[in-house]
């Protein structure tokens, strides 16, 4: 346990922080689900549409420092290439 003033203020703000990152890191999770139940689906236009609204949340996220910027990156292209891998064999 902390006992410096300093200390459990700084305890305090991890605690606020922890909470805000696991709201949004869950959110951001559900979206990405959204976007591979849509690619197992099959359905472009679905997929498309999640796919937008997931890079989005995953680059705010990003800028906000709640996820490593190279482990959005990493991300973000995983799930274009699941979407432009179904584009290509609706196609």
């Amino acid at each position: 346990m902390a006992n410096h003033a300093s200390a459990i203020k700084r305890m305090r703000q991890s605690q606020k922080r922890r909470l805000y990152n696991r709201h949004y890191r869950a959110g951001m999770r559900t979206q990405i689900k959204k976007v591979r139940a849509a690619v197992a689906a099959g359905n472009v236009e679905n997929a498309t549409s999640e796919l937008n609204a997931a890079v989005s949340i995953i680059q705010r996220l990003a800028g906000k420092k709640v996820l490593h910027r190279r482990n959005a990156s990493r991300r973000v292209a995983r799930l274009y290439k699941a979407v432009n891998g179904l584009k290509a064999s609706a196609s």
